[in-house]
Parts: structure tokens; sequence; C-alpha cells
């Protein structure tokens, strides 16, 4: 079996992720776990060499990952979902779009069967059927 293809960050502070709602996002999110896309920008010193090493991956059908230290300092790895490059001042930049998984959601329902609190709710309508008058001049 073949290891994962990834991108690897070397050096620096472990990268930040932010968040995006574009539409055009929604198809790379489609999985059976909840998850969002994240974008984050990382110095490079051949970012077309990185973009088409993602696309050479995406054409074999293969997943590609971004590897970074957390800040607890684990190894972590998030799917690559879209990738860019950008020239800057400093050399090139890599704009990598991350699909992230939620933390686990729990959701929990409660039913309270008091028959007090219905009783509270009939004796409002009872009264105030008759009294609509806001005091409004015509």
């Amino acid at each position: 079996m073949n290891e994962p293809e990834k991108i690897t960050i070397i050096e620096g502070p472990p990268p930040t992720f932010e968040l995006v709602s574009d539409p055009w996002q929604f198809g790379l999110i489609e999985g059976p776990l909840p998850s969002q896309v994240a974008v984050c920008r990382v110095r490079t010193s051949n970012g077309p060499a990185l973009v088409e090493r993602c696309h050479r991956a995406w054409r074999h059908g293969q997943t590609i990952y971004l590897e970074y230290r957390s800040g607890d300092g684990l190894t972590e790895q998030a799917p690559i979902t879209a990738v860019r490059w950008i020239d800057a001042p400093e050399g090139h930049i890599l704009l990598l779009w991350v699909r992230l998984e939620e933390p686990e959601i729990e959701i929990e329902f409660e039913f309270d069967d008091d028959i007090e609190d219905y009783h509270d709710f009939e004796d409002d309508e009872e009264e105030g059927e008759d009294d609509w008058d806001f005091g409004l001049s015509i």
C-alpha cells in the first residue's frame, strides 16, 4: 500500500486556519463526517511544484494531506481540498484549503410531562381574549 501524499510544514508556528463559507466550497466538504473548509497560508520556496504535486495526487484519485504540528506539539493531518500559490515579495505563498472535521457533537433532548406548565398557558389565553385595547385613537 502506498504511503499517503502529504505536504509537511517543517518549521515555524502551527498554521492559522480561517473558516470559510464561500458557496463553491460546499462540494468540497461532502462526506460521512461533519466538517468545514478552512484556508491557511504557508510560505514556501516553490509554490508551483507543490501545486503540481496536489494536482498529480488528485489525478490519480489520491488524497493529499497537510501535515503540521498543533499548538500542543502533536502531529496533525488535514485533507487538502484546493490549492493555489501567489507570488509575494518574500517568496511564494501557498494557499491551502483543507477539510477540518468538527469535534464530536452531542445532542440531548429532554421532555418534561409536567401538566402544570400547560395549564399556565391556557389561563393566559382565557384571561386575555377580550383585552385587545391598545389605546390607539382612530
